[in-house]
């Protein structure tokens, strides 16, 4: 049951592995405790990168607290789901105050042992292949031969195998059905993809680009960068996708059907799906997981979603044969599917659309602004919000809030307002414990 220092009651933690497997008693507890609460809505929350379940319960206590004060006489039930993900050591757990961050050093390609002890926790049984790839870092051999082997140990790490195809949950899109073929930044040369990386970073790291993508990065700055400066960011974005591809097992293999057996057990209740970054993605597949018929799942809150903005869409604007892996499961919603987003996020517009871009392999973007030139192929829900579904509506934070949101369908929100504070290199990606945004969660599920 609850931590006795969460901020709100009943509260319940579901536990799941990285194949979906649910913890079976604390799934058990849930069913079997909900009912005698007498609930009507229960707000199931999905942290993103996160290390360990004590981080990701402060996230839930400082998100939900401010829930009661706006909805005194609703029925709520609070859950937090602890999944498997991957925190690095530059990156910021969201807070109730977020504070600046300063840059990162020009050059910090070592793995130092808080990120190194993450990687152990989150790839089990690999703690040969995370110390080869660590000592990489460190010695910064210029050779090719050693970047090509820098690759190799980083698509071991990740369990990707070249030349094939991508399992359905780590696809965004489908092409007449069939799942993209495994991205660049895992297949490509490793040199380059460094090398790419250690421009973009430089972008973010130069004076006058803290407002992220939109200011345009001058060519200079960017002169002959050393591969190995992109090297960490490439083993961050191989270590994404690995979420990525967990997110989409846990959410429709784990959470999809615990929903269903909530909703066999209390009909009335209505589930409210909150997820923030990978965990957006998560809560967004366990639409795919719901048993047919059921019409628990009363809202959809997505908070700087971090996957493709095409998920949702039925057909590509750039590819006629190709569609949204979730295409249509916005329908399974009995309401609206929220997605905030915010151009002070650079991890989701600037870097997501670089390490996502399946194709142009050949093309350099040196002095280019990376988020203007892939951005409205490879752009990301948190940056730009849904993209390719008729009929959604785009809402400012504040016009959001005044309401009342449409009752179904797909709403894109601009948080930038109050998502907004973040240094290099993700920006305001995990800037999302805002009084505004609880409240947003409410209006979207009509709660109280």
């Amino acid at each position: 049951m609850a931590d006795p220092g969460m901020s709100v009651a009943p509260y319940w933690e579901l536990t799941f592995d990285a194949d979906g497997e649910v913890d079976g008693p604390e799934r058990d507890r849930l069913l079997a405790e909900v009912t005698g609460h007498q609930l009507r809505d229960l707000i199931v929350f999905a942290h993103g990168w996160n290390n360990d379940r004590a981080g990701a319960t402060r996230l839930y206590g400082d998100f939900y607290a401010p829930v009661p004060g706006f909805a005194p006489h609703a029925r709520i039930g609070y859950v937090g789901v602890i999944w498997p993900s991957m925190l690095f050591c530059d990156e910021r757990v969201p807070r109730s105050a977020p504070s600046v961050a300063a840059p990162p050093p020009a050059a910090a390609p070592a793995l130092d042992e808080e990120t190194r002890h993450a990687l152990l926790e989150t790839f089990p049984g690999k703690a040969q292949l995370i110390g080869r790839i660590s000592l990489m870092l460190e010695q910064r051999h210029a050779q090719e031969s050693e970047f090509a082997e820098f690759g190799r140990l980083v698509r071991m790490l990740v369990e990707v195998v070249p030349g094939g195809p991508q399992p359905l949950f780590a696809a965004d899109t489908l092409a007449e059905g069939v799942p993209q073929s495994e991205p660049v930044l895992l297949t490509g040369e490793t040199a380059a993809v460094c090398g790419e990386f250690a421009q973009a970073l430089a972008g973010l790291a130069a004076p006058g680009s803290a407002a992220g993508p939109g200011s345009p990065v001058a060519a200079e700055e960017f002169a002959l960068p050393n591969p190995w400066d992109g090297a960490r960011e490439l083993l961050r974005q191989a270590t994404y996708y690995a979420m990525k591809r967990r997110a989409g097992t846990v959410g429709e293999r784990g959470l999809g059907p615990v929903v269903g057996q909530l909703a066999a057990r209390a009909p009335g209740l209505r589930v409210h799906l909150v997820g923030h970054s990978f965990g957006g993605r998560l809560v967004s597949f366990a639409l795919g997981g719901l048993p047919e018929g059921v019409r628990a799942v009363k809202s959809v809150t997505l908070l700087q979603g971090a996957f493709s903005h095409y998920t949702f869409a039925a057909r590509l604007p750039f590819d006629a044969r190709a569609g949204g892996v979730l295409q249509g499961q916005e329908n399974r919603i009995d309401g609206p599917l929220v997605c905030c987003h915010s151009r002070f996020d650079t991890a989701l517009g600037t870097l997501y659309p670089l390490a996502s871009r399946m194709a142009d392999e050949d093309e350099s973007f040196l002095g280019v602004d990376i988020g203007r030139r892939l951005g409205p192929r490879w752009g990301a829900m948190g940056h730009d919000g849904v993209q390719g579904v008729p009929g959604t509506r785009g809402l400012d934070l504040a016009g959001a809030l005044r309401g009342p949101l449409p009752a179904e369908g797909c709403v894109n929100v601009d948080a930038a307002a109050v998502v907004r504070h973040g240094g290099p290199p993700c920006g305001a990606h995990s800037d999302i414990v805002h009084p505004e945004l609880a409240r947003l969660v409410l209006a979207a599920g009509r709660i109280g």
